[in-house]
């Protein structure tokens, strides 16, 4: 009677994408960094456009300066999140999914925001500027739906039992 002794050896490696750095400056330089800096960029020129204009219908542009003020913090946070690699020391929080509820929240409110301040610019070029660019933001918000919605939401793998 013969034996056959068959041995198996696993090795498993780990890597790390921690380069020991503080600072994330490679995720300026993707699409998702690229779009975070344009949103805070063009939120930012659509505040500053509102805020030191001469307006006479201050419901309509105080609500244009808030929402926009608002997200502005709010995607700046996230950007200097990534940069600072903080999403990686808070797991306990779902980054992707919020980061997609913000975004659709605020693509609809500033779209709002920025058809509200179209209509009551009455002409006035610093009004039409900020919502100008409050249309760019909105865009530039709907491609981060889209992108953070595959990531999110993207397909699911399926088997079929044949």
């Amino acid at each position: 009677m013969s034996h056959t002794v068959v041995t198996t050896t696993t090795t498993t490696t780990t890597t790390s994408t921690s380069d020991g750095r503080f600072l994330n400056i490679g995720y300026l330089r993707s699409f998702p960094g690229l779009l975070k800096f344009g949103q805070v960029i063009a939120l930012l020129i659509a505040f500053l456009c509102v805020h030191y204009s001469s307006w006479t219908d201050y419901s309509a542009y105080q609500y244009f300066e808030v929402v926009t003020l608002w997200f502005l913090i709010v995607f700046l946070i996230f950007l200097l999140m990534y940069v600072l690699r903080l999403q990686a020391k808070i797991p306990c929080i779902n980054w992707t999914l919020t980061e997609f509820l913000h975004y659709a929240i605020g693509t609809i409110l500033v779209l709002i925001a920025s058809i509200v301040a179209a209509v009551k610019s009455y002409g006035i070029s610093g009004l039409v500027a900020g919502s100008v660019f409050g249309f760019i933001a909105t865009f530039l918000l709907a491609i981060s739906i889209w992108t953070s919605y595959k990531v999110t939401c993207g397909s699911q793998p399926t088997s079929a039992a044949v």
